[in-house]
């Protein structure tokens, strides 16, 4: 054997043999991966747990994060599955009805305990000394309530309708109406799976990591005694499964509701009458969306040529007529008058729909053939081609709320139809918005002024969000829940046992100490 052999061979001195583990042990490793993966994701929990937390740190109410962490997850998977199946299937299947629910109440879950885990914290003042915890969470709060809200508008049904024309409202009242548009589904699927979830998503990792870093807040007054304790994480996993539990029985139990959608189609056969005096009033520039007013006005698109001449001359396309609408606009200012006038009393005193497409009238005869076009389902079509996009609602919602129809109908389901109309979200009982009705009561107590609108609401909320926002840095009003005594509600319970073992060795010190004086 040369020497280069000697070098390369695979020979090992006989005093390291027992030093070589055997061949078979390390092909077991590397094809099982067991222990290793094993390691990795342990090394990656203890990465992300908190390990000691003050003696009050266990409790249900001083952990919910942790649970908050876990419905976001629910909700994510439901969610992404609910896209991936479309509307059709969460709204007409028993599997898609179910995951639905299931979507619904661990929004409302997460919703709920998000406002438990803003009163413990604003109950035992930690925003004094996680200023930026604070600042963070409350933003997430203000998010949460958006997604929630653009959630109801994604359910396609009638309750998804009246609030994207509600929401609208206050959105423009806030002189966003242009960025955020609930009439516009497709604008609001955005919203809902993409770029909200992203900055929620975003947040809840920087908030968990600071409250990681700095540990659970500690109480800052003197009197309130604590010490330092494992974290029980066996019981927050518990915890975790029971929470799971209670969505499942709820999604059981109480099925996310479903009102069919109100259409242009069922106003135009049930109420035609109604339907021609709406039209009329487009056409007039006198409906209440022509002359809506606000901080911001959307609705700057022609009226009279979204809602009648562009669905007409289609109407005339296809039924090989004359334009009436031409006829129309070719007469002098003072005819045209005549025509109009003729036209809201020829409908206003139950003129015949079946003949009207026969009037000498000419807008008589246009509306007569719109009714006719609605009737079929091809004029809401024809809007929803004008839009361009067949999500964007924005005509045909606004022309179904013009006519009154869509208020009626609300009326019938119990919603608020001055306000703003999402304290309840659906015709039953149960499904309450609990946590918008100081909005509602600010619309319900304001509706009688008359100078009052959207705008000033808006402004009100935006204060109380601002407020919430910098309450660390405001003096004074930073004091009021350690003034009247909140923490008492959480601290106290939990660290009364500690406070009474201190008093009692504090009694036995100064006893001892006393009996060595004398």
């Amino acid at each position: 054997m040369t020497d280069y052999d000697n070098k390369n061979s695979n020979h090992v001195p006989d005093d390291k043999i027992n030093d070589i583990q055997p061949l078979s042990d390390i092909n077991d490793q590397g094809e099982s991966g067991g222990s290793g993966i094993k390691d990795d994701i342990k090394a990656l929990m203890d990465l992300l747990y908190i390990k000691t937390v003050p003696s009050f740190g266990n409790n249900f109410f001083f952990t919910i994060g942790v649970y908050l962490l876990e419905i976001f997850v629910i909700l994510a998977v439901t969610g992404m599955i609910m896209v991936v199946f479309g509307p059709y299937w969460w709204s007409s299947t028993a599997a898609g009805e179910f995951l639905r629910s299931i979507h619904l109440w661990a929004a409302e879950a997460f919703v709920t305990l998000l406002f438990v885990h803003f009163f413990v914290n604003l109950s035992t003042s930690a925003y004094k000394h996680k200023k930026l915890v604070w600042i963070i969470g409350s933003v997430m709060l203000m998010m949460a309530l958006l997604e929630y809200a653009f959630g109801i508008g994604m359910s396609g049904d009638f309750i998804a309708q009246w609030n994207a024309i509600a929401g609208a409202d206050l959105w423009n009242g806030l002189g966003l109406g242009f960025w955020v548009n609930p009439l516009n589904e497709g604008a609001v699927y955005g919203w809902h799976i993409a770029i909200v979830p992203i900055l929620l998503i975003s947040l809840v990792a920087v908030h968990y990591m600071t409250v990681k870093r700095h540990g659970i807040n500690k109480p800052y007054r003197k009197d309130i005694h604590y010490s330092m304790v494992p974290t029980d994480h066996k019981k927050m996993y518990r915890r975790m499964a029971y929470i799971l539990v209670l969505i499942l029985v709820f999604a059981t139990l109480l099925r996310a509701p479903y009102t069919p959608p109100l259409t242009i189609q069922s106003i135009a056969k049930n109420q035609p009458r109604t339907f021609a005096i709406t039209l009329l009033n487009e056409f007039n520039f006198s409906s209440p969306t022509a002359t809506y007013l606000d901080t911001i006005d959307p609705y700057t698109y022609n009226m009279r040529l979204v809602y009648v001449t562009e669905p007409y001359e289609a109407y005339a396309a296809v039924q090989q007529v004359n334009n009436s609408v031409t006829a129309f606009i070719y007469d002098n200012a003072s005819v045209q008058d005549q025509y109009i006038a003729g036209a809201f009393a020829y409908f206003e005193n139950n003129g015949s729909i079946v003949n009207a497409t026969a009037s000498t009238n000419p807008l008589v005869a246009v509306i007569g053939g719109l009714i006719t076009m609605a009737d079929s389902g091809l004029y809401q079509q024809a809007l929803q081609e004008e839009a361009g996009n067949s999500l964007n609602q924005m005509y045909a919602l606004r022309l179904m709320y013009d006519s009154g129809v869509m208020s009626q109908q609300a009326t019938q389901y119990g919603l608020q139809v001055e306000q703003w109309g999402m304290l309840k979200i659906a015709p039953n009982g149960w499904e309450l918005g609990y946590f918008l009705a100081p909005y509602n009561l600010l619309e319900i107590l304001t509706n009688g002024i008359p100078w009052w609108n959207d705008i000033e609401n808006g402004v009100i909320a935006g204060f109380v969000f601002i407020i919430i926002l910098l309450l660390p840095y405001i003096p004074y009003l930073r004091d009021i829940p350690d003034k009247l005594g909140l923490y008492k509600i959480f601290w106290n319970r939990f660290t009364t046992p500690e406070i009474k073992r201190d008093k009692l060795e504090l009694l036995e010190r100064t006893k001892k100490e006393l009996t060595d004086a004398l």
